[in-house]
């Protein structure tokens, strides 16, 4: 037997609670999208993403089954962004939400929370998510997939959840955007805010990036960088959101990439803290 078998009570508690949160995303999504009074082009393009975010929860499932320590931040990000999405397509734009929705995401909401305190609370979980990604090395046998420890020094915790937590605002930038291109029948007028809209958000990718490159190797100025993406794309962003889906659009697609950017923002700081040097101890005397 492996030792990818050979796996706590508590990892493997957290593998099922992660199947379970998979489901119980998709279903709300699709229990949210039956109970919708009306089923237009933005509604579909949101449970689309939000339903995405089961096959994120599968991917997690395979990095904790294979003890990878970048399984924390991505199931945090996931959580936070998961009911966010969620959340906002619970209340409608008239009256109050359908009850089994609010019962669906009551629990979503449950399930999201234990993931995230298992993994950053639980010491048999935090443990066990350590191991270092596979890759592809050669040795005297030729070239096998193995284990390998990076060259240089482990990257801090708090910086691979900046990291997640930055590569989601291209995704949370260009959702809002697709659905704006709905909107064009009745505002043909902003097409050149909507093209614009659509390269913030292929750009936003790249930027990411660069900065998580220089991130990820301890360069200070990459921490402050990162602040200065993260706010660039909440300027652009939110202003568009406002003017081309109106406040609905601002609280349901904005609130999200300010939770991504918020999470990002204090990983950066988190993470200078853990790297500021700590003051030379003061010699002793011969």
């Amino acid at each position: 037997m492996s030792s990818l078998d050979i796996r706590p009570p508590a990892v493997r508690v957290l593998t099922w609670l992660l199947v379970a949160t998979a489901a119980a995303t998709a279903g709300v999504e699709l229990l949210n999208f039956w109970y919708a009074p009306e089923h237009g082009f933005g509604l579909g393009v949101r449970t689309f993403w939000a339903l995405l975010r089961t096959v994120g929860w599968l991917v997690l499932v395979w990095h904790v089954r294979r003890s990878r320590a970048v399984s924390r931040p991505l199931g945090l990000i996931l959580a936070v962004t998961t009911v966010f999405a969620v959340g906002r397509l619970i209340v409608p734009r008239d009256g109050v939400p359908p009850l089994p929705g609010v019962v669906g995401f009551g629990v979503l909401t449950v399930l999201c929370l234990t993931v995230v305190v298992l993994l950053y609370r639980h010491p048999t979980v935090r443990g066990h998510l350590v191991r270092y990604p596979v890759k592809l090395v050669a040795t005297r046998q030729g070239l096998e997939w193995r284990e390998s420890a990076p060259r240089r020094p482990p990257v801090a915790a708090w910086v691979i959840t900046a990291r997640v937590a930055a590569f989601t605002y291209s995704p949370l930038i260009l959702v809002p955007a697709v659905i704006a291109v709905g909107e064009l029948g009745r505002r043909p007028e902003y097409i050149l805010a909507v093209v614009f809209w659509i390269f913030v958000g292929i750009g936003a990718s790249y930027a990411v990036l660069l900065t998580t490159f220089f991130l990820q190797r301890g360069k200070a100025w990459a921490r402050r960088l990162m602040v200065w993406v993260s706010l660039g794309v909440l300027v652009i962003d939110l202003p568009l959101c406002y003017l081309l889906l109106g406040t609905d659009g601002l609280i349901r697609d904005g609130a999200p990439l300010v939770a991504a950017a918020v999470l990002a923002c204090y990983a950066v700081w988190r993470a200078g803290r853990v790297a500021a040097p700590e003051p030379a101890a003061t010699a002793a005397p011969a």
